[in-house]
């Protein structure tokens, strides 16, 4: 039988996604014991504390088993944590190199939304690629410039390690995961009884895109003030660069190492927010919409919104324009 561990980190970390995966491998492990093939996983939560209190000790989990007394793990699954990143990775030493350890010996790693903070704080993403949550982006790069991040991706998968978007998009990972270890009939089986959509692979539709101004180019700052002031205007990386007088390659530069972005992509993820945002509060067209972000070809717009958010504009608006979905259902 091989072994899960649920690692339960010392604060910062969420309830939600711990009984998640608790739950799902608990239920195949079931199914695949049903089917008369035995249980696959003796799944354990193990941390460095006794018991870990969640919203002012409303909760409590208490782990199986302290961390020390696992020698040997197959899968090790990290939750995702609340936003004081900083914090949680200084008070979670003993795991961080614990889980290290593990992968070196031959464990695999999954991790769940912003568990990547921990995950990350192993060096064992370095020059890997790695998913978080969209909102959690800016700092995970500044913490982490020596990780790969992609944060419009919903599952990462590399030399065995796992990572995924955010919130409850750790469900997917952990059908993927399921599909992985049992096989897919077990995983749809899982999909259906927790109802969770199989197969999904991109978190970008969620995304809500709002510039990455956390650096200290100013140069750079300034820019991304003009872009956003010019929503309707085509805007040549040639003229912005004129604009701060500085040279074309230079502005590149500097602008991908603040936002890491390109200028272009920049421009296109300004655009296409402003456009998501129209989609969702009015009766618009599309080619009103196209018009009003500075598109004048129908068929670059299209190109570029569904490089972005995964969906056309008419798919993006019958999701989530409720008075838009009911025009057309009637």
């Amino acid at each position: 039988m091989k072994h899960l561990t649920i690692v339960v980190p010392n604060g910062q970390n969420n309830l939600s996604s711990i009984i998640g995966a608790y739950k799902i491998f608990t239920r195949a492990n079931e199914y695949r014991a049903n089917t008369g093939k035995g249980e696959l996983f003796k799944i354990q939560l193990a941390g460095i504390s006794k018991k870990v209190n969640f919203h002012d000790g409303l909760f409590t989990v208490k782990p199986h088993v302290n961390i020390s007394s696992i020698n040997k793990t197959d899968l090790i699954v990290i939750p995702s944590l609340n936003h004081n990143y900083h914090e949680a990775v200084k008070g979670n030493k003993l795991l961080i190199g614990w889980i290290e350890n593990q992968y070196k010996t031959g464990a695999e790693v999954a991790s769940i939304c912003t568990g990547a903070f921990l995950l990350a704080s192993t060096g064992l993403l370095d020059g890997k690629s790695c998913s978080t949550h969209w909102a959690a982006a800016d700092n995970f790069r500044m913490m982490f410039p020596k990780v790969n991040l992609h944060a419009d991706q919903l599952i990462t998968d590399e030399h065995g390690i796992y990572t995924n978007g955010g919130a409850y998009s750790f469900l997917n990972l952990m059908i993927y995961l399921v599909e992985k270890y049992y096989d897919r009939q077990t995983a749809i089986f899982c999909s259906k009884v927790f109802q969770i959509e199989i197969d999904r692979q991109s978190q970008s539709a969620f995304t809500i895109f709002t510039g990455q101004k956390r650096h200290d180019d100013e140069m750079v700052q300034k820019a991304q003030a003009y872009i956003e002031s010019k929503l309707d205007e085509k805007i040549s990386v040639e003229h912005l660069s004129s604009l701060f007088s500085v040279g074309r390659r230079n502005f590149d530069r500097r602008f991908i190492k603040a936002t890491g972005n390109t200028p272009v992509e920049y421009t296109q993820r300004v655009k296409i927010e402003s456009a998501k945002k129209t989609f969702e509060t009015s009766q618009k067209t599309i080619s009103e919409v196209m018009y009003a972000v500075g598109y004048s070809d129908q068929k670059a717009f299209r190109e570029v919104f569904r490089k972005i958010t995964g969906l056309s504009p008419l798919e993006y608006r019958q999701k989530y324009n409720r008075e838009s979905a009911t025009i057309i259902n009637r």
